[in-house]
């Protein structure tokens, strides 16, 4: 299994491969903060980020917005006061692409930093 931190996002479409089981719990190791989730029957990854105050988490949404558009990759984020929940999947695929593991990644790397 190759690092995440090595990984780039690369082109998606209704052909590519969803993340086989197997592969999805070795990178869901890396991320131990994520859950998957299956609502409608399409697994995503989710995770909530906590935060002192409504500014804290506005101005971390605006950085994974930044990160979504570099990548053309875009989550769903919810805003609330204290907190933000980030949720990663490919619509075209109905499931978890490399991507959405890659982008989960980064978006750990941008709570930290």
């Amino acid at each position: 299994m190759t690092s995440l931190d090595k990984l780039k996002c690369e082109a998606c479409h209704s052909g590519s491969p969803k993340l086989s089981d197997d592969i999805l719990a070795e990178y869901m190791a890396t991320l131990p903060e994520w859950q998957i989730i299956n609502p409608n029957g399409v697994n995503r990854i989710t995770r909530t980020f906590k935060f002192s105050n409504y500014k804290q988490a506005w101005e971390f949404s605006n950085k994974v917005s930044q990160l979504a558009e570099e990548e053309f990759h875009h989550p769903t984020l919810v805003l609330e006061w204290g907190k933000v929940t980030v949720t990663w999947w490919t619509h075209d695929i109905k499931g978890i692409h490399l991507n959405d593991v890659i982008c989960a990644k980064n978006t750990e790397k941008l709570y930290l930093s």
